[in-house]
């Protein structure tokens, strides 16, 4: 398969790379792990891409205090190996160790993950649970936007066409806290059929006093699901099934080629539990 025709600019820096997409309307090149195949199976004709690759200063992987800061070329592998993201939040780790392949880890971008809005992707519900943000970049200035803001359906986000998203946030676990990511794919390395991501904070006595959990592959963009009410005063060692059904009531899921509604609305259930166990006990290991 080849791509259609399109132009090509290799930008210098970020001003240089944002005329370039609104004289010609293009698409951002950074990864291209997402757009590649899109433009080889010709869902894609932009027309023109425009190479963020040679602008400096857009591939770090920052952990501060506050939070983890990726900016817009750090390769997935950057995140995954970094000790001090992984310290500062561990749901970032956690869940690029299902992103597809070594390979795909090594080029694919994080940045790019999310501004390509794949509800099946684990990125978009990282940056989702976490209450993380995306700064986007365009002629007239900065704005921050975040997952409930940016996630406008499938595919689809609230980027402006001269806009790049030069770096996305990860704000940094709170204290005696703990996150898990289950997902659960027909191959090692394929999109998940379902997931969970589970974050789980406990009181001084070990007993939850927050619950949260946002499904991958079950709707059309990632929902944070507080199940705090539910789960409060849950140990570790609790039974989390109330709080599986309580999921499976909130998610509406679509039949496809690869697994039914039902299927997935149980195998959801299932993830999530053992997210929001695995969770728990990593908060009281934290405390």
């Amino acid at each position: 398969m080849k791509p259609p025709q399109f132009g090509y600019t290799a930008a210098a820096d970020l001003d240089e790379a944002l005329e370039a997409l609104a004289a010609t309307g293009g698409k951002v090149l950074a990864g291209g792990q997402s757009l590649i195949p899109l433009l080889n199976m010709r869902l894609a004709d932009p027309g023109h891409l425009v190479d963020i690759n040679r602008i400096p200063a857009l591939d770090a992987v920052a952990a501060q205090a506050d939070g983890v800061r990726v900016g817009a070329l750090a390769r997935h592998f950057q995140a995954l190996e970094s000790d001090e993201a992984a310290a500062v939040q561990p749901l970032l780790r956690q869940a690029l160790r299902h992103v597809a392949h070594p390979a795909i880890r090594n080029r694919g971008t994080v940045v790019g993950s999310i501004v390509h809005a794949d509800p099946a992707a684990e990125l978009p519900a990282v940056l989702a649970l976490t209450g993380g943000t995306v700064t986007l970049r365009g002629r007239e200035g900065e704005r921050a936007l975040s997952a409930e803001e940016f996630f406008l359906g499938p595919m689809e986000s609230a980027i402006g066409p001269a806009e790049i998203a030069r770096e996305v946030f990860f704000p940094a676990l709170p204290e005696r806290s703990g996150t898990a990511f289950h997902e659960l794919a027909r191959r090692k390395g394929d999109f998940a059929m379902a997931g969970a991501a589970a974050l789980v904070t406990l009181d001084a006595d070990l007993a939850c006093t927050a619950a949260r959990l946002v499904c991958v592959g079950t709707g059309a963009v990632p929902e944070v699901i507080d199940l705090s009410g539910l789960c409060r005063g849950w140990l570790s060692t609790s039974d989390w099934s109330a709080a599986a059904e309580a999921v499976r009531e909130r998610i509406e899921p679509e039949d496809d080629i690869h697994a039914t509604a039902d299927y997935r609305r149980h195998l959801a259930g299932v993830l999530a539990a053992r997210a929001l166990s695995e969770a728990a006990a990593n908060a009281e290991a934290r405390a």
